[in-house]
């Protein structure tokens, strides 16, 4: 992926709503630059869609941790259906090295935190765990808000 390409991502995972002008502008480029490497974007499936993050979502849940998990044997697939219905898992990836899977979750406070990670826990399959808290994000690919 061309250089300008990565910036022009960039620029759009902060504000998908941007102007091509504005964009263009930014980058240096003609407007028929940006328009036509967001059009191959699209069409190679490098960029799939845009969408709409709300306050709400970023901000309702002001306890956020990671956590990792430990997984008996092969029970990674039955482990993350059952981890999919926690409303306050936001995210579930799977990895390597010593944990199999790394989740993002978010609730009120810090007690219904420890109430969702005792939960969490007790799913059938996971043999171990280790909570980290988020305290600040000081970048994301994700919008600012």
């Amino acid at each position: 992926m061309a250089d300008l390409d990565r910036q022009l991502i960039g620029l759009l995972r902060h504000n998908g709503r941007r102007s091509v002008s504005d964009l263009a502008a930014e980058l240096g480029v003609s407007r028929a630059t940006v328009r036509a490497r967001m059009e191959r974007l699209e069409r190679d499936g490098e960029i799939v869609g845009y969408t709409v993050i709300l306050r709400a979502d970023a901000v309702s849940m002001p306890v956020r941790g990671i956590m990792l998990i430990e997984v008996e044997g092969r029970a990674a697939d039955r482990v993350v259906d059952v981890l999919a219905g926690f409303p306050e898992i936001s995210a579930i990836h799977t990895t390597n090295g010593k944990w199999d899977l790394v989740v993002e979750l978010g609730t009120n406070s810090l007690t219904d935190l420890d109430a969702v990670l005792r939960r969490i826990r007790l799913v059938p399959g996971i043999t171990a765990s280790e909570t980290n808290l988020l305290l600040a994000t000081p970048r994301s690919t994700r919008a600012r808000l």
